[in-house]
C-alpha cells in the first residue's frame, strides 16, 4: 500500500497549485480519501475529503471555496486544486486513506508535498 504525493512548491499569496496522489497497492475506488496538512509546530488539520463516488464531500472552513478536492478512480489519483492561496496555507500536506474525521493516527498517509505561500 502506497500514497505518493507531488505538486507542492513555493507560491505567492493569491497563486494556485495543484495536488496529486497517485495511489497504489490496493483497491483505491474503495476507499473514502482526504487531504490533511501539518503546518510547522501545530497538529494535523483536515483540509477535505471525498467518498468512493466523488459525490460526497467534505471542506473545512478554513479553505472552502478556494480548494476543489477530486479524484480519478481510474487513475487511481486524488487531487486537490488549491486556489487563492494564504500565508497560513503553508503546510506539509499528505493525502490519507481515510473518511472525513475518522482517526488519522491509524491510517495510510503518504510523505507529504510541502507548499510554502509568501511574498
Amino acid at each position: 500500500v502506497q500514497l505518493v504525493e507531488s505538486g507542492g512548491g513555493m507560491v505567492q499569496p493569491g497563486g494556485s497549485l495543484r495536488l496529486s496522489c497517485a495511489a497504489s497497492g490496493f483497491t483505491f475506488s474503495t476507499y473514502d480519501m482526504s487531504w490533511v496538512r501539518q503546518a510547522p509546530g501545530k497538529g494535523p488539520e483536515w483540509v477535505s475529503s471525498i467518498d468512493t463516488s466523488g459525490r460526497i464531500i467534505y471542506y473545512a472552513h478554513s479553505v472552502s471555496g478556494r480548494f476543489t478536492i477530486s479524484r480519478d478512480n481510474a487513475k487511481n489519483t486524488l487531487y486537490l486544486q488549491m486556489n487563492s492561496l494564504q500565508p497560513e496555507d503553508t503546510a506539509l500536506y499528505y493525502c490519507a486513506r481515510v473518511a472525513w474525521g475518522a482517526t488519522l493516527a491509524a491510517a495510510v498517509r503518504g510523505q507529504g508535498t510541502q507548499v510554502t505561500v509568501s511574498s
